[in-house]
């Protein structure tokens, strides 16, 4: 039988994607004790890699958010990757961190994270509301909109 979450995923029908592996010298989670910590995830789609550009020029607040909802949606295939394929075992999450890509005059940035912290907490429910920082950046990785990374707390 598929468990609480599974079946709240299956309900808002989101499938995750498959965990992206790390582009780089690092892993896409660790876990220390009943904490996960998760590498910020890009909006990496089916097609690849998603919403190339600023906040502020190429893309407005709402189109932000879409991109945040996309690297939420790799955050949770990563914790799920980490809790063993069953998100049942989260028992909070701690912090979600959000970088904006944004031309130097925009101020949303709180705005364009929230498309990923409303994600995280319309699937995990309560246990899903988090602490979060939401930041601007003259760049990053990939020339994406929007990177997200997280901490979660599981059990067994």
């Amino acid at each position: 039988m598929p468990g609480k979450i599974a079946q709240r995923l299956d309900e808002l029908g989101i499938v995750l994607p498959k965990p992206a592996a790390p582009a780089a010298n690092y892993t896409p989670f660790v876990i220390s004790g009943n904490q996960v910590f998760i590498s910020g995830q890009v909006p990496v789609g089916p097609n690849g890699i998603e919403w190339q550009g600023k906040c502020g020029a190429e893309f407005s607040v709402a189109e932000g958010q879409q991109a945040a909802r996309l690297c939420a949606l790799n955050l949770l295939a990563q914790l799920q990757a980490a809790c063993d394929g069953d998100l049942d075992r989260v028992r909070g999450c701690l912090r979600i961190e959000g970088f904006v890509n944004a031309t130097a005059d925009f101020r949303d940035h709180p705005a364009v994270i929230n498309g990923a912290s409303d994600l995280i907490v319309e699937v995990l429910g309560q246990v899903g509301v988090h602490s979060r920082f939401a930041v601007g950046c003259g760049s990053l990785p990939l020339g994406v909109a929007v990177e997200v990374g997280g901490i979660f707390s599981i059990g067994n």
